[in-house]
């Protein structure tokens, strides 16, 4: 990266990038990855990790440049970290697990000046992964439904709203209102949102790539579309 970087002798793309410029491709990069393993593809989560991994080298690289910090300093920041959130590992605490970690997450955070139970969820993060960490955030401080219920009959309600809107920016609102309230039962079920979403996604790009191959179907009416797609569901949910 070094060499690529090199302002006289190196890639003239890599060269130019900034870390604005690069963040796109370090989520794209991760999703991959996450995309890998939903396909149970080990060999293509060995490339995608690696094209992970470069987007790490890159960043460090560009702070080093700057002089904000190296990779040396990346590495040893998350060794302490998991050193300091893991004391029964590492240290003398006699019991840990995932309570105790978010005991020191939440002293961790006590640090920041910004006090608020949601301070440090990132802008950056996927609409409906961020929508989830805000709810659970939300969820510690016991601002929450008991159970399913509370946000079952809160997506009726949003519902209802959305399909009383006339003008497009209120529809705009309440269709987000609406989405957040399926997040949140979501979380009522132990189901990751983005994770749901992007099996409905896989399973219609199946599905539709499976009616599209059938001969003449740029020229049926959706009742004919609709009749493939029938056929199709029952055959791949078989």
């Amino acid at each position: 990266m070094r060499r690529l970087r090199d302002p006289k002798t190196g890639c003239e793309w890599d060269s130019v990038q900034t870390f604005a410029t690069i963040a796109p491709y370090t989520i794209e990069e991760a999703y991959e990855v996450a995309d890998a393993i939903a396909r149970d593809d080990m060999d293509a989560l060995a490339d995608e990790l690696g094209d992970l991994q470069l987007q790490v080298v890159f960043h460090a690289r560009m702070a080093e440049e700057a002089g904000y910090f190296t990779l040396d300093d990346v590495v040893d920041r998350i060794c302490s970290k998991m050193e300091r959130r893991h004391p029964h590992i590492f240290g003398n605490a006699a019991e840990g697990g995932h309570h105790l970690w978010e005991i020191i997450k939440a002293e961790e955070r006590a640090q920041d000046p910004d006090k608020s139970a949601l301070a440090g969820v990132a802008l950056a993060l996927p609409a409906l992964e961020r929508a989830a960490k805000l709810q659970r955030r939300a969820a510690r401080t016991g601002f929450d439904w008991p159970d399913a219920s509370g946000p079952r009959a809160k997506i009726d309600e949003e519902l209802a709203e959305l399909e009383a809107e006339t003008s497009h920016d209120r529809k705009l609102e309440e269709m987000g209102d609406l989405l957040f309230a399926v997040v949140n039962l979501a979380r009522h079920l132990n189901i990751e949102p983005e994770a749901a979403l992007r099996e409905a996604n896989r399973k219609f790009e199946r599905r539709f790539r499976t009616i599209e191959a059938e001969p003449g179907f740029n020229d049926m009416d959706l009742d004919q579309m609709e009749e493939l797609w029938v056929k199709a569901k029952a055959a791949q949910s078989a």
